[in-house]
């Protein structure tokens, strides 16, 4: 973090420096030079500032990323494609490699559930932001009357276990089946079981994964994400207890609505979190979703300071 700081400090020297020189020479190239240099250190210091935020115990680890279509049929399985583009945008923007391990088609359109991993330090660190319902009011491409829709699609964002956490996972408390992949048909439909369904007996957790080139290969991702699941479950069950001993209601974050994106009657996307809003739509579905993680990332911060004021206060 020091040798960080000390160089976001030496190129903001560099910059004053670039700029007395071009206002003594008035040479209005260097100007721009400067211009653009400033408009790179504003970028780099507001992404330092973010990973300040990032200090949960997994928040430097790379995501597990699940998205279900909820009412509104081929229009949700159509948004939960949408929401699928907008995360993977997003993704290669900051260098993250997006990988889908398991995915159901729609009948007409869309995606019923998609499931991907976002590799890249501080993955789940910003997509945890994302964790709940999405709501789409649009004019329907699958509606002939033209009509407005309404939609909703659930993410859930868990972090990727690293290996050397212990989570007992006994080889009789699972049920593993194979399967054909599915796909959107013809060429990419699998004419061998090379996919894998795991059920978890003792808590009827069921992971899937189809994507790998082998049954083997699907058979060790799926384990994978079953392991980050029951690390969530234990996790989430802490939680609760913590709360029961501490009085507090808890949040039932799957049936919040966190985010709405509005295309029709006017154009809109905001969080009802944070207040955080913006007109710019097509940005947003193109990716452009990191003011939304910062202003969560803030809110949350803001949160706890609150919460310690309180307590030292009570003590």
């Amino acid at each position: 973090m020091l040798t960080t700081w000390e160089a976001i400090t030496q190129k903001y020297e560099d910059i004053k420096v670039l700029f007395e020189l071009a206002l003594e020479e008035k040479d209005e190239g260097t100007l721009l030079e400067v211009k653009s240099g400033l408009a790179e250190l504003d970028q780099e210091v507001a992404e330092e500032e973010l990973k300040v935020l990032l200090s949960g115990e997994h928040d430097a680890s790379s995501a597990i990323v699940t998205i279900h279509a909820g009412a509104g049929g081929t229009e949700a399985q159509d948004w939960v494609e949408m929401l699928l583009r907008m995360y993977v945008r997003w993704a290669e923007r900051r260098g993250y490699r997006v990988k889908v391990v398991d995915l159901l088609s729609g009948e007409e359109a869309g995606l019923k559930y998609v499931t991907f991993t976002v590799e890249g330090s501080y993955a789940y660190g910003y997509l945890k932001s994302e964790k709940g319902i999405h709501r789409l009011v649009r004019i329907s491409p699958f509606d002939a009357s033209g009509r407005r829709h309404t939609s909703f699609a659930s993410v859930s964002v868990i972090p990727e276990i690293e290996e050397d956490i212990e989570i007992e996972i006994r080889p009789e408390d699972l049920k593993i089946e194979t399967m054909r992949a599915s796909g959107h048909g013809g060429q990419h439909v699998n004419k061998t079981e090379t996919a894998v369904r795991i059920t978890h007996l003792p808590t009827g957790i069921v992971v899937s994964c189809q994507n790998e080139r082998s049954q083997h290969l699907n058979k060790a991702t799926a384990l994978k994400i079953l392991k980050a699941r029951l690390y969530e479950l234990e996790r989430r069950k802490l939680e609760e207890k913590k709360a029961k001993l501490l009085g507090e209601k808890k949040e039932i974050a799957w049936g919040s609505q966190i985010r709405s994106y509005i295309l029709q009657p006017y154009r809109l996307v905001k969080d009802h979190r944070t207040g955080f809003e913006t007109g710019n739509v097509e940005a947003v579905l193109d990716g452009e979703i990191d003011p939304f993680i910062r202003a969560y990332l803030l809110s949350q911060a803001e949160k706890s300071e609150k919460k310690e004021e309180e307590v030292k206060l009570a003590a």
